[in-house]
């Protein structure tokens, strides 16, 4: 049978997605356990791949990027260019954050930083619109942001 996270599980993956950075100790004092009990359950968490890794979240306008934009790509034709070659393309651009293949009007929807949008003009005209295979580019650019919580609440 599977595993089924309990209750104390589910405080864990709340707590550690706010603040992967804490001790076992600290997040056991929270929750009435003892350290190795929470590091137990940590543990188990990651074997069983509902800890799929944690990451340090950078603040891309404090590192002088200050607009982010997302691309909607449409390659042109499917059938003439790999789409391995496109994604290891693509994914050689440093100011693109994230490429997420999707079903829908576009073929990918990849997430971009620039300093500026003269930059990121530069980074469309230079980079992305030389992709093998890109056809059609729609670009949005983000007001705001707001991080939520997910299902974990």
């Amino acid at each position: 049978m599977s595993f089924q996270p309990d209750e104390i599980d589910f405080a864990i993956l709340r707590a550690l997605s706010k603040d992967a950075t804490i001790s076992a100790g600290a997040l056991g004092r929270r929750l009435d356990l003892s350290q190795p009990a929470t590091w137990r359950r940590i543990r188990r968490l990651e074997q069983e791949g509902i800890i799929a890794g944690r990451r340090v979240a950078l603040d891309a306008e404090a590192l002088g990027f200050g607009v982010t934009v997302f691309l909607g790509i449409k390659l042109a034709t499917k059938g003439r260019v790999s789409l391995d070659d496109f994604e290891r393309a693509i994914a050689a651009i440093p100011e693109v954050q994230s490429v997420q293949h999707v079903l829908g009007l576009y073929d990918y929807r990849v997430r971009v930083v620039a300093r500026d949008i003269a930059d990121f003009e530069r980074v469309l005209r230079r980079r992305m619109m030389s992709l093998p295979g890109v056809g059609n580019i729609e670009a949005n650019v983000l007001l705001s942001e707001e991080q939520l919580p997910g299902p974990l609440q």
